[in-house]
């Protein structure tokens, strides 16, 4: 074949100025064009960039499409031009003010996991999806430099490519043609905002003992620059580059890094980001919810390889739904709830906690012992420059998520403590290395933690039982204690259940509802704001006022206080939302006052003197009313005996208790060993005890 008979190629150029020209949004008639519009009205937004829909690209012409993928840089400087040239047409005096049009390609057919990104991606345009942990200040960087050689005052501009500032090799002057030396001249200097973002896996693509991978994004353009911060989830298009380190005297590494040259960013929603469900979802989701059995059938699909429980899975169901937060001029009330389980070895506590961050939309699982407080808020991390920024922790990342701890009671103290402010006020502050911040972690937690005598003893008090500080199980709505205790009839169903699961290798329960589908019923029912009608708002009300009169006589204990109304009330906009319900009814309201009657009486009744009394102060102090009124009364004959004597003898206040208070003597000697640790009294000399 003769080198004249080839048939020319197309121009790529006229080919994206043809797509901009003719291409129509749908195939309706009377439909305006597109891309025409978008480049008529950039002059009206001050913009100078144009973002290109790659299936819209794809549909039109698919070689130029795939060209564009495999060679990014040619092709999208030939878009740009073609922009351009449209955009003389469209408006000719806004083309002359700005010098070119940046066009940038959103929604690429297919997206790339970041650990499987390598030497095959290099130089192409690919799409990729992850967790911003870090993001340094707008710096400007330099598009083109000038330079004024000392000499004969020429200035010359270079085109700035690379890490590295590049002065010119020689003079241009007519008559100087010297190598310098050369002045760099900031006015005449053009400049262009950067910044870069560290990405990393997000938690659900996260293969099963990974490590997260990470990876250096660079941002470039006033457009694109600062628009996500860390903790937020973003879809990133960009070409993929590598770049060789060096080490000083000794050139340059054979191994390079890879960095990721963004070309467009778009933030996947604050809201957890499960893709929203097809129209024959949605339909799936609505006739469900009509169901008047849904709460149940919604139960029995929460971890069904796990045996009973069924309190504890209907908590977990509102925890996942969450009640409305409202923000009001003077303080944010929270709407996402937290909750506890305290359990005996064996009650599956970490495989419900392993299987909530499964399914909870953005939701994380991590484990006491391996935890830190600036692991799980933010930690100040020092850049190459010297400079210090922000990385996001775990309760950052899991923002509108669940974050689920198990073994909390194994964390340090001092690393605990960095929960208190995220359980509450659901912000994380951070003044360390110069940087005051506050960031969101507006979080639901689930947390798990073993009694620390080994079992449950129900004759002692939730704090005795667990090494968790008060300040912390107040602030956890429901607690729930899993007690292994010998059962007939119970072990029974339990032993069948677990032999069937080895037997067959699938749970005996069918799960009424499947995992995907319950994902997105969860994220759907999110966008439903129940609020109280009248009846459930008397019927908390009735209960809370109850709870509180049962209080009101002399000497007995606080039964409830406001932070369990708020609960009750989280709890029954949840009931509320499972069924996709805009109002509470009484129904939803029986069942939160339920749930939290269970609570309580697992946590929150005080059992010393053989009373079943409901005493809050269980778990907002940490010891019941009755114990506190018998510490006065040690104290108050401690003090009236030292009075007469000086210095009050051990055995003479055991006596003096149990003759006329009725006080056993081992009771005492506990009460008096346990005010000696806390430093209310001390022993002067042995057997001999002094009020502080």
């Amino acid at each position: 074949m003769a080198k004249d008979d080839i048939v020319p190629q197309v121009d790529p150029q006229q080919r994206f100025l043809e797509f901009f020209k003719i291409f129509k949004a749908g195939s309706e008639r009377g439909q305006k064009e597109k891309y025409r519009l978008k480049l008529s009205q950039l002059a009206i937004t001050g913009k100078t960039s144009i973002t290109i829909n790659f299936d819209e690209l794809y549909s039109f012409d698919q070689e130029l499409a795939e060209q564009l993928l495999n060679k990014p840089e040619e092709y999208l400087e030939h878009a740009s031009k073609a922009a351009y040239e449209q955009l003389r047409i469209e408006d000719e005096e806004y083309a002359e003010k700005i010098d070119k049009v940046i066009v940038r390609i959103a929604k690429l057919l297919g997206k790339e996991a970041l650990r499987r990104i390598g030497s095959k991606n290099m130089g192409r345009l690919i799409l990729v999806e992850g967790i911003v942990v870090r993001a340094t200040p707008v710096r400007p960087m330099v598009l083109q430099a000038a330079y004024k050689c000392k000499r004969c005052g020429t200035l010359m501009k270079i085109e700035q490519t690379g890490q590295f500032l590049k002065a010119p090799a020689i003079c241009m002057g007519s008559d100087c043609g010297k190598d310098g030396p050369f002045e760099f001249a900031q006015e005449e200097s053009t400049f262009i905002d950067s910044q870069d973002l560290r990405l990393q896996e997000k938690p659900e693509d996260l293969p099963p003992g990974q490590l997260p991978r990470v990876l250096a994004v660079k941002l470039v353009g006033d457009e694109i620059v600062d628009q996500a911060r860390p903790g937020d989830h973003v879809s990133i298009v960009g070409i993929v580059r590598a770049h060789a380190p060096s080490l000083i005297g000794m050139g340059k590494l054979r191994t390079f890094i890879l960095q990721l040259e963004a070309n467009s960013i778009e933030l996947l929603g604050k809201e957890p980001e499960t893709s929203p469900p097809t129209a024959e979802e949605e339909a799936k989701i609505i006739e469900l919810s009509r169901d008047p059995l849904v709460h149940k059938k919604i139960m029995s699909s929460i971890a069904p390889s796990i045996f009973g429980n069924e309190h504890l899975k209907e908590a977990v169901m509102y925890l996942l739904f969450g009640g409305v937060s409202r923000v009001l001029p003077d303080m944010t009330v929270r709407g996402e709830m937290n909750a506890l389980i305290i359990g005996d070895p064996g009650t599956a506590k970490s495989q419900m906690l392993q299987y909530v961050s499964r399914i909870a939309p953005r939701g994380l699982y991590t484990s006491g012992r391996g935890t830190t407080a600036a692991g799980l808020t933010a930690a100040v991390v020092r850049e190459k420059g010297g400079s210090m920024s922000l990385e996001a922790g775990a309760l950052v990342l899991a923002d509108k998520g669940v974050a689920c701890i198990d073994e909390m009671d194994k964390m340090r103290p001092e690393d605990r403590v960095a929960i208190h402010e995220a359980m509450e006020q659901h912000t994380v502050s951070v003044a360390k290395g110069g940087i005051v911040a506050t960031l969101n972690a507006r979080t639901s937690v689930l947390a798990a933690a073993n009694p620390s005598l080994g079992r449950y003893e129900p004759n002692r008090t939730v704090a005795e039982n667990i090494s968790l500080p008060v300040t912390i199980l107040s602030r956890f709505d429901l607690i729930f204690v899993l007690r292994d205790v010998p059962n007939k009839d119970t072990d029974s169903r339990m032993s069948e259940h677990i032999l069937e699961i080895h037997r067959r290798g699938i749970s005996p329960v069918e799960a009424q509802v499947d995992t995907e589908l319950l994902r997105k019923y969860v994220s759907y029912a999110k966008s439903v704001y129940p609020t109280l009608n009248p009846e459930a708002l008397k019927r908390l009300k009735e209960f809370y006022l109850a709870m509180r009169n049962a209080g009101e006589t002399e000497g007995s204990p606080v039964a409830i206080t406001t932070r369990q109304l708020e609960s009750l009330v989280r709890c029954a906009e949840a009931r509320a939302r499972v069924a996709l319900r805009k109002e509470v009814t009484a129904e939803d309201a029986e069942a939160a006052i339920a749930i939290m009657n269970k609570s309580l009486e697992e946590v929150g009744i005080d059992m010393s003197n053989f009373k079943h009394v409901v005493d809050i102060d269980l778990i907002m102090t940490g010891r019941p009313k009755s114990l506190r009124d018998r510490f006065h009364v040690v104290l108050s004959v401690l003090m009236d005996m030292e009075k007469q004597t000086g210095i009050v003898e051990r055995d003479a206040i055991v006596d003096e208790l149990e003759t006329n208070h009725k006080i056993p003597r081992n009771e005492t000697e506990r009460m008096i060993s346990q005010l000696l640790r806390e430093g209310t009294i001390y022993e002067p000399r042995e057997g001999c005890l002094k009020k502080t």
